[in-house]
């Protein structure tokens, strides 16, 4: 859950400050300091284990891989041309963290590549980022070729280790998908499930 204007407490005061913008989905947290890229920004403290939501970030494989930030990073928004990175591929979770993907500037607007943790979205989006590479269409890793994934700076292991196993399989003949995941076919064209693929007949 995104605290509003009225109660909320920085929780990063010396390296981030959220402006809250007018419409629930217009806020974005500024850099207060300079990064470089590379840098290690901090760790993802304070989570929480949490049912798949829209502000929630995965954080594994499992259908209940997923947690809250509880914190200021919760207003990160999506880039398709990110400068930060959500790291969470290290099996201890202590070792979780954000780093700067390219130069950040003082006053900079973090963003990060929300498929980069998600194979899918829990509410797909139009993205309007801007960015040359724009995807248009956020719905998370499993709707992506490997080629865009690669582009992006940086991807999270287990979201590799997802795809490389969706690969491995394909929907059985004759089958419709959405009656054994709900998300129907991978757009990619390859005949894929896009979620909990099956062997093929």
């Amino acid at each position: 859950m995104k605290p509003s204007k009225e109660t909320y407490v920085p929780s990063y005061p010396n390296l981030f400050v959220v402006e809250f913008g007018s419409a629930e989905f217009d806020s974005c947290l500024r850099a207060q300091k300079f990064f470089e890229a590379g840098e290690f920004i901090t760790r993802l403290e304070g989570l929480s284990k949490s049912p798949k939501a829209y502000t929630s970030v995965q954080c594994g494989p499992g259908p209940d891989d997923h947690v809250e930030l509880n914190s200021d990073l919760v207003f990160v928004n999506h880039s398709c041309e990110p400068n930060v990175a959500f790291d969470l591929s290290s099996p201890d979770p202590t070792e979780w963290h954000v780093r700067a993907l390219s130069d950040l500037k003082v006053g900079t607007p973090l963003t990060f590549f929300y498929p980069s943790t998600e194979w899918a979205m829990f509410q797909v989006f139009d993205c309007q980022c801007g960015a040359n590479s724009c995807l248009k269409r956020i719905q998370g890793a499993a709707y992506l070729p490997r080629e865009e994934l690669a582009k992006r700076g940086f991807i999270n292991s287990y979201i590799w280790a997802m795809m490389d196993n969706h690969d491995g399989f394909k929907v059985k003949a004759g089958a419709s998908c959405r009656l054994l995941c709900g998300h129907g076919l991978s757009p990619r064209g390859d005949q894929q499930c896009g979620c909990k693929p099956v062997p093929a007949c």
